[in-house]
């Protein structure tokens, strides 16, 4: 169908290990799963074989549009009540708390049953062509080589925790290994340039190639898993592992203008790109100007009606019941629009400022048309590495809701809401944006405005990714430092609290494909170390 095959990662390690794959003959799924177990090497806080995620898989040539979920599940052990007493604040985007101690945060009771091996072998198994221990293979040698810290790795790890959440050097040098790996022998934390090597991990990875995930999940791993969490004081199980199952659903559809939209279900954050750009869909928005002062102001109420109404009403769909069909209807988002258009501004309460970035994507589109984009993470990582085993387990606890009885609530076997959102857009029924992004609440608004910039802006994928950014998940707007302050300043004649970020780029890091006229374009957001490869 296409000349070329293009992959996009965060990581250019990832990226050029999936780009071997797809030059080697290999499909989209084969060089995304190899590019997701390299990123979990390379990038060890931002994903890994204990986190979570989303996959979107179309493949017209099996004549497959599926999604693959594997969020991490709360430990059978866990109760709705068990840290009601211990709260001291909401983050300002709503996407987690912070307790007393850090008990949800850091440390052994952070971490959910992770599904991202699974979801991975489960991808390839079914519609991959290579082995398993050939994918697993690049991930190995890497792990094995070690890995050198690139920019934005060593600015996560300088700042990638704030407004109360435990500080990623402490997570770092939780465990044994972390602090034997991640810092030099003077106990600093290594610097761009400077190797990491991570113990255990290569054996790990090996044992992985050989046995598959049900050495994880059933096997000598998930023993080592479940004994390490009991010494610990971990909620993390043999039976939460042993037990755990993907999720495959149908994608969330959704039009805007004449296009189709293809994203996740929840508790996957594709719900919200889609309630915002049905608002969206009222406004005449090249008219207004490209992130002019109406302009932002229109989009980040929408933003912020998305939010509302996600904090309400969406939660694991198999604890919750999620009233998709009326937050998705055209009736609700023309209500809406009426109300933004009047001049109102929609409230979002908040019990103190956090907020959570650590994820990662890959999007890969092959010579045939198979279009993969995938987002997993660990969430905040718990600083947890079982001695021997050398990846770092997810932290997702710290996003559930302390207090019973609402949609993000604890409960045994309940999956809490993210914003991961991979998402596909079609236009006459062939694929024509394939895309994704890390950044917590995040993911959502950088993905709404990347497909914002591409159809109603006309820019291709790398201008789309590059453009200033700007966010509302709460009723502060922040924006990047490249919009001008004669755009913020009517913002705030407007009376918006606009709070600037001293970051060139960010809100998300949107990774992605175009496919225009049989022709594919590529963009690595410029925020982050990655990098768009055409074979």
């Amino acid at each position: 169908m296409y000349s070329k095959s293009m992959i996009v990662a965060a990581q250019p390690e990832a990226a050029e290990a999936g780009a071997r794959v797809l030059m080697a003959g290999g499909n989209a799924v084969d060089a995304a799963v190899t590019a997701a177990l390299v990123q979990g090497v390379v990038d060890p806080q931002m994903c890994g074989i204990a986190g979570f995620g989303n996959c979107q898989l179309l493949l017209p040539d099996q004549d497959i549009h599926t999604c693959i979920d594997f969020h991490g599940k709360t430990p059978l052990a866990a109760s709705s009540n068990m840290w009601e007493d211990l709260i001291i604040s909401e983050t300002r985007d709503g996407f987690g708390y912070v307790l007393r101690d850090n008990i949800n945060d850091l440390g052994y009771q952070s971490v959910t049953t992770p599904g991202s091996l699974k979801a991975y072998y489960e991808a390839l198994e079914n519609f991959g062509t290579w082995d398993w221990a050939d994918v697993v293979a690049p991930a190995i040698k890497q792990a094995e080589q070690g890995f050198i810290v690139r920019p934005h790795v060593a600015f996560w790890w300088n700042y990638g925790a704030n407004y109360g959440r435990v500080g990623v050097d402490e997570r770092l040098r939780y465990s044994k290994t972390g602090a034997e790996s991640y810092f030099d022998s003077s106990g600093n934390l290594k610097k761009i340039g400077d190797k990491v090597k991570i113990s255990g991990m290569a054996e790990t990875l090996r044992k992985v190639a050989k046995h598959g995930p049900e050495i994880f999940y059933k096997g000598e791993i998930a023993e080592k898993i479940s004994e390490d969490m009991k010494i610990n004081g971990g909620l993390l199980s043999y039976e939460d592992l042993s037990t755990y199952s993907t999720k495959w659903t149908k994608p969330l559809l959704g039009t805007y203008r004449d296009f189709s939209i293809s994203t996740n279900q929840p508790p996957g954050g594709g719900i919200m790109i889609l309630e915002m750009l049905n608002i969206l869909e009222n406004f005449d928005l090249p008219e207004l100007g490209h992130n002019s002062i109406e302009y932002i102001r229109i989009v980040c109420e929408a933003m912020k009606q998305a939010t509302v109404d996600k904090e309400s009403f969406v939660g694991d769909p198999d604890f919750v019941k999620v009233p998709i069909k009326r937050l998705l209807s055209k009736k609700h988002a023309m209500r809406s629009s009426k109300h933004i258009l009047s001049g109102q501004k929609i409230n979002i309460d908040r019990i103190g400022e956090s907020e959570s970035k650590d994820t990662t994507h890959v999007s890969v589109v092959d010579k045939h048309g198979n279009c993969v984009t995938m987002t997993h993470s660990l969430g905040m990582p718990s600083g947890v590495i079982t001695d021997g085993l050398g990846f770092m387990y997810n932290g997702c606890m710290a996003v559930f809701d302390p207090r019973p009885g609402r949609a993000g609530s604890i409960e045994p076997g309940k999956s809490r809401f993210s914003s991961l959102a991979p998402t596909i857009v079609t236009k006459d029924s062939a694929p024509y944006m394939i895309l994704g992004a890390p950044g917590g609440t995040q993911i959502a608004m950088g993905i709404l405005q990347t497909v914002l910039n591409v159809i109603e802006f006309k820019m291709n994928m790398l201008e789309a990714v590059s453009a200033p950014r700007f966010s509302s998940t709460s009723n502060i707007i922040d924006v990047t430092n490249r919009i001008p302050s004669y755009v913020t300043e009517g913002l705030k004649e407007l009376k918006y609290d606009v709070q600037r970020s001293a970051l060139t780029f960010g809100i998300a890091a949107v990774h992605g494909i175009r496919i225009k006229d049989g022709v594919m374009d590529g963009g690595a957001d410029p925020g982050h170390d990655g990098v768009s490869l055409s074979v």
